[in-house]
């Protein structure tokens, strides 16, 4: 991704070249080739195995090469022909977690692997996009709540990102022992601490000669909000002061740097990352990169990633996507994985353009530059501030208007076109009017309304002028809010799964940087910092991460099922009545609540066994899963084969249900839950309406209505059965109601939804 837009993170939608899919995902009898090969063995693709042979196979022989790997250039030579051989074409083989290789091949030479036994799928390699100090309190998690616990520094969050600036205070190891005695991970072209215990690099698939140091930021700031150090005194030009620190700063970090400058997150990199995190010993993998839309599980290197290291006891936590605008583009949507929506916070940064005619216009920004006073308001030929428009024109020390760039323009408005022709201040329409940016100049963003506003004045007079103030920092008692670029629900792949899961803050979150990027990352502009002012899903992610270290610190024995669950479960409502943009298919269960999941009473666990009768459901067969798994005793009940994909008997913490606009209809979700409380805790049932976004006579029936337990670990099991007529537009088209345990201790909550949505819309 060009330095010029790394402040933008995810804020605007990344492009992504790929294929269309049934929503249903693909079918293993019919494994799908897609994307196209440029007839020389160009384009990358990932031959995905499934399940990795015995360890025995990994180790390297006396050539240097396993037998895992042999298997995988013998498998490739089969489509070869005599000219090309797989010691060529081969970039990398998985074999550490998982089983795979990524190898250059043309379309024809994927179509024919993709039919060999033994291959789960072929898909090529994409291209993605990376996706505090007030946060955490926000949160209501104070400092005293993050006192070193004793089990803290057994914890090691393996990050998946642009890398790491090693020297900021937020990653000191002063007062750290050596790594745990099980890290088996390494330092590759970095010296690496007692905080930072690992760290490698990969491109186009090769670790040679590369470093993990970040040279973006983005990864510094994803890292310490997840486990940095309690560093005073922290603020950006004197914005958001305070104490930056992580959920967990007694925590380690192993970084696996998988995103470069210009050239995003290649799936090829971030599959191997995955593959050396989970055999490395990471305990949580935190994934703040994403697309403007899901793709089916084993086309997918992060479903598939991430289903290896659920395997293997890590819960990977990513970015639910920020492309906010229309339902059904949030990203990493696999049910083993957690996908976490950006909020606000309780802090607001604005800027005030005075004009000449005295009115005066509230935007945001976060302006660190002195008043900017009675400069001249210019306005380019249709409103772009692309380069090439700007070139020839008058606008030294002027104040230009910028309007949102065409769909079809590479080139981000974020005030870098102004800035190389000399402008003096700027001011943009945005499309997330409730996000303050960092801009390389003086300036803020306005609406369209506020935009136009500015014009009148603008062709009201030959003289226009104007006056940009210095930021103020205010209260925002609305908060939380969903931001507007988080992109919602519903889940496109496995509709009966409510994605995103949660919503943790993701609006002007300060953290770490790099020393070798500016905070804009516009190469003109010649600030560096230690902590910067970023927004994005990206930074929702680690919060979220930070919050499971934590409840792993706790709970060394949890799967990543039942840590997802007690964050999801313990999660704060967050629906606004009246207000139809603030449902669950927009936040999922609801506000991060970290020092809650600590102790959340009971748990949704899910297994291995109990992901692949989804996936039979969904239309995978018992040939393909068995090559997942590795086990041969892997079926697909008849029943489960000819299901409907729903998803919604699978033991998840949510409940949710696609249903036909108008019409009646019924749905159950059986649900287990375990235990983690007082042996002999019993539980009494609450429905609760968050809100109804929709006319109809909607019933929530649970049976039992009181769970009493004998024994800790025990598991119960209960039914709720969602019955009525389906709202429809223009009504509505979302039903949301919670499920409620409780007793005097705990409150495990669960979400119910209910919906019409068509898919984009």
């Amino acid at each position: 991704m060009p330095r010029p837009i790394r402040t933008l993170l995810l804020l605007l939608p990344v492009l992504l070249v790929i294929a269309t899919f049934a929503a249903s995902g693909l079918s293993a009898s019919e494994t799908t080739v897609v994307g196209n090969g440029d007839g020389d063995g160009g384009q990358v693709y990932i031959v995905y195995l499934g399940h990795l042979p015995s360890p025995d196979l990994t180790s390297g022989s006396e050539d240097g090469i396993s037998a895992v790997e042999f298997a995988h250039h013998d498998l490739l030579n089969q489509v070869l022909d005599d000219s090309s051989s797989a010691s060529d074409r081969i970039l990398r083989s998985y074999k550490r977690s998982l089983n795979g290789f990524a190898a250059r091949l043309t379309e024809q030479e994927a179509h024919e692997l993709s039919r060999m036994d033994g291959v789960v799928s072929v898909f090529p390699s994409r291209t993605y996009e990376p996706l505090t100090t007030r946060s955490w309190d926000f949160l209501g998690f104070p400092q005293t709540s993050m006192a070193e616990l004793p089990l803290e520094g057994e914890i090691i969050v393996g990050m998946l990102d642009t890398g790491i600036w090693p020297d900021s205070p937020s990653f000191s190891d002063d007062g750290f022992g050596p790594p745990p005695s099980r890290w088996k991970g390494v330092c590759q072209n970095f010296t690496c601490n007692n905080k930072i215990i690992g760290a490698r690099a990969y491109r186009n698939g090769s670790t040679d000669g590369v470093s993990p140091l970040d040279e973006e930021g983005h990864g510094s700031h994803t890292a310490s909000t997840v486990a940095g150090r309690v560093v005073g005194n922290v603020s950006f030009g004197g914005f958001a002061a305070g104490v930056a620190r992580g959920a967990v700063p007694g925590a380690r970090l192993a970084v696996y740097k998988v995103c470069w400058n210009g050239g995003g997150c290649a799936s090829v990199d971030m599959l191997a990352a995955f593959d050396d995190a989970i055999a490395d010993g990471v305990d949580v993998i935190s994934f703040s990169i994403g697309s403007t839309e899901p793709v089916p599980y084993f086309v997918s290197a992060q479903a598939i990633g991430s289903f290896h290291a659920m395997r293997r006891g890590v819960l990977t936590s990513a970015a639910a996507g920020n492309s906010g605008l229309t339902g059904g583009h949030v990203c990493n949507v696999a049910p083993w994985m957690l996908s976490v929506a950006a909020s606000s916070i309780d802090r607001r940064f604005v800027d005030r353009i005075v004009l000449g005619n005295g009115e005066t216009i509230v935007g945001a920004s976060i302006n660190t530059f002195p008043t900017l006073t009675n400069a001249t308001l210019a306005f380019p030929a249709g409103g772009s501030c692309e380069p090439d428009n700007l070139t020839g024109g008058s606008y030294k020390g002027k104040i230009v208007l910028c309007l949102p760039p065409k769909n079809n323009s590479s080139h981000p408005n974020d005030g870098s076109g102004p800035l190389s022709a000399g402008a003096a201040g700027v001011v943009i329409v945005s499309r997330a009017p409730d996000i303050a940016f960092v801009l390389p100049l003086p300036g803020l963003t306005v609406t369209h309304d506020q935009f136009d506003q500015i014009m009148a004045y603008v062709n009201s007079t030959s003289n226009p002028v104007a006056t940009i103030d210095r930021t103020e920092t205010t209260g925002n008692s609305q908060a939380p809010v969903v931001a507007s670029f988080s992109s919602p629900g519903p889940n496109l792949i496995t509709p009966g799964i409510l994605k995103p899961d949660i919503s943790a803050p993701g609006v002007d979150i300060i953290a770490s940087w790099s020393m070798l990027s500016s905070p804009t990352g516009n190469p003109n502009d010649n600030r560096k910092v230690l902590y910067n002012i970023i927004s994005g899903t990206s930074m929702a992610c680690p919060h979220a991460s930070g919050a499971a270290a934590y409840v792993k610190s706790f709970h060394r024995d949890w799967s990543p099922a039942m840590i997802m669950s007690a964050l999801i479960t313990t999660a704060t409502p967050m629906h606004t009545p009246g207000n139809s943009n603030t449902n669950a298919l927009k936040y999922g269960a609801g506000q991060l609540s970290p020092a809650k999941a600590n102790d959340p009473g009971l748990v949704y666990d899910a297994s291995e066994s109990d992901y692949m009768t989804m996936l039979c459901a969904q239309g995978y067969n018992a040939t393909q899963l068995a090559l997942v798994t590795g086990s041969n005793t892997t079926t697909c009940a008849a029943t489960a084969a000819g299901g409907s994909g729903s998803g919604g008997d699978l033991n998840y913490p949510t409940m949710a249900a696609r249903v036909e606009p108008g019409k009646n209809f019924t749905v159950s979700f059986p649900r287990t839950v375990t235990n983690v409380g007082g042996a002999t805790d019993a539980y009494d049932l609450k429905k609760v309406v968050d809100g109804v976004e929709a006319a109809g006579d909607i019933a929530v029936d649970v049976s039992p209505s009181r769970l009493e337990f004998s024994d800790r670990n025990q598991k119960l099991s209960f039914t709720v059965t969602v019955s009525g007529v389906a709202p429809a537009p223009p009504e509505g088209h979302v039903y949301s109601a919670a499920v409620v345990w409780y007793n005097s201790e705990h409150e495990v909550r669960s979400p119910v939804v209910v919906y019409s949505v068509e898919e984009g819309a």
